[in-house]
């Protein structure tokens, strides 16, 4: 190795004037593999040094055990995320290259973040450490198409629409896609978490930076790949998968942005690059012996080859859910927390049973119970915390008879029951053992279509004999307008919409469960298609 290495020490030693003082085998389109350089004793020893990964910080960094089919390219997009790439020299027979960084900083940033991250090119682990020399200085003549590409790059950089991760095709600049992607989470039934984000998608590419945050009540994430190469491979391979069994869907696109400004490293947000980061809002960082227990618990994602499904047992998505509750993940009410306060209700209206059937849609409730001194508010258990939390995101500011309400965690753990032989007006109810619970089947397809309260409704477990306008009819008697209405080809499902999100809770509370006949009792569920 070391050997291997000499060839090259007067080339790029510090203040030599010349890249190559010696006898140069070499033609400008041999792709440098025959170069040879003679080198001093003093150099060679120099060079030696290079195989310890603490040397002293310099612009310049050695890159060892490349693949052999590696191109310039490729090294060069390990080091644009972290500034501009000044020169670059590739020694292919040795499976070896130095690429120069504009700053020594930008240089300490790539070593520091790839001494966590191991760097892979081609599936295949490199090595990066320091170079002893300050600077590379080449012959352009002997380094052409190396060159070449570094131009092309900066052209890009340059150019009036700065990427600043952009990749490079071997002969023409092609401006690709982002390397940021936006992520949008689906049917979140159980929750994830930025280090989950970041085990499924590192096995694409070195990701830089994560920032998680919730918006139009679903769980968003944006994550920066070192090279828009890996994001796009990530997009193809992810896109439309499961997490979890049956939930927690990955949909995909490249964002806007092409670099994401990260000012905390806490569990919200991840500069994979910058450990010194402070953990902001008084939070604090991720423990990594926790994140570390986490990833190990939820024994995620092997994640073999592409497109293989990331389908993961209940038993560990179960894990999961638990082992956030333990660690207070943000967006995930901790373990116990599965009680809820509903307030602003419409107390002439209002029943235990309405509750059930409304919160029923994003979580098995357990008990309601309307508060005898305030029958404007109830409490309500649900099944777990994540059931909770989900019903608090998708119900918090609805309308449900007339009033928007609102729902918040509430700070009991559970709700309890009317002592024996005391009547509370029929104000608290145990639904634990009800047979309308959407959710105790493991793996059921309701975990698929948990959806926010819409105008349109997805009716299902329709018998033969009912024809759209018995249906028209009994969705019109629940105070609402139908606008429109579609059965499915076998006339067992439909969706049928109603004027307003409004008139759509309504229904729902009134018809889910309603007795058709012949033995069929009418599942309704919020739809996210329109008709």
């Amino acid at each position: 190795m070391d050997g291997i290495v000499t060839e090259v020490a007067v080339g790029v030693k510090r203040g030599s004037d010349e890249l190559l003082s010696g006898s140069v085998l070499s033609s400008p389109n041999s792709n440098m593999t025959s170069m040879v350089v003679t080198a001093n004793g003093n150099d060679s020893k120099k060079f030696k040094g290079e195989d310890k990964m603490d040397g002293a910080p310099s612009r310049v960094l050695h890159i060892r055990k490349l693949p052999g089919e590696v191109t310039e390219t490729e090294v060069i997009a390990l080091g644009l995320p972290f500034g501009k790439v000044t020169n670059i020299l590739m020694l292919k027979g040795k499976n070896q290259a130095f690429l120069e960084l504009a700053t020594e900083e930008a240089a300490i940033t790539m070593v520091n973040y790839y001494s966590a991250v191991t760097p892979h090119l081609r599936n295949q682990p490199i090595y990066i450490q320091y170079s002893n020399h300050k600077e590379l200085k080449t012959d352009n003549t002997l380094n052409q198409r190396a060159q070449a590409v570094l131009q092309a790059v900066t052209a890009v950089q340059t150019a009036n629409t700065p990427l600043s991760g952009t990749t490079v095709s071997e002969s023409a600049v092609t401006p690709a896609q982002s390397p940021v992607l936006r992520i949008i989470i689906d049917n979140m039934y159980y929750p994830v978490t930025l280090d989950v984000l970041h085990q499924i998608f590192s096995k694409f590419g070195a990701v830089l930076k994560i920032i998680t945050f919730t918006k139009n009540n679903q769980f968003q994430a944006l994550l920066q790949y070192g090279d828009p190469v890996n994001a796009q491979q990530a997009k193809l391979a992810l896109d439309g998968q499961n997490i979890y069994n049956a939930c927690c869907t990955l949909r995909i696109d490249f964002s806007k942005l092409v670099n994401l400004n990260v000012k905390y490293n806490n569990d919200k947000s991840r500069d994979y690059t910058r450990p010194d980061l402070p953990s902001g809002d008084g939070q604090p960082a991720l423990d990594p012996a926790i994140a570390a227990a986490f990833a190990k618990e939820t024994s995620l994602l092997a994640v073999p080859g592409a497109l293989s499904p990331l389908a993961i047992p209940n038993a560990a998505a179960a894990a999961a859910a638990a082992a956030a509750g333990r660690v207070g993940m943000p967006g995930v009410s901790a373990g116990g927390n599965t009680v809820l306060l509903v307030s602003n209700l419409n107390e002439e209206m209002v029943t235990p049973q309405s509750l059930f059937t409304l919160f029923g849609v994003y979580g098995d409730v357990q008990r309601v119970k309307i508060l005898y001194n305030k029958k404007d508010s109830a409490l309500i258990q649900m099944a777990d915390g994540n059931q909770s939390q989900l019903a608090m995101n998708h119900l918090n500011g609805q309308k449900m008879y007339g009033k928007i309400i609102r729902v918040t965690l509430s700070k009991h753990q559970t709700v309890q029951l009317p002592r024996e032989g005391l009547d509370d007006q029929g104000l608290t109810k145990d639904f634990g053992n009800s047979p309308l619970h959407r959710f105790k089947k493991p793996g059921s397809k309701n975990f698929q279509n948990i959806f926010p309260p819409s105008a349109t409704l997805h009716l299902s477990n329709i018998p033969p004999s009912v024809a759209e306008e018995d249906l028209r009819t009994l969705f019109a008697n629940t105070g609402g307008t139908v606008k429109a209405f579609k059965f499915f080809q076998d006339h067992k499902m439909a969706l049928l919409q109603m004027a307003t999100v409004e008139e759509a809770i309504q229904a729902l509370i009134d018809l889910h469960n309603y007795n058709l006949g012949e033995n069929h009792h009418l599942r309704v569920s919020f739809s996210k298609s329109t008709i």
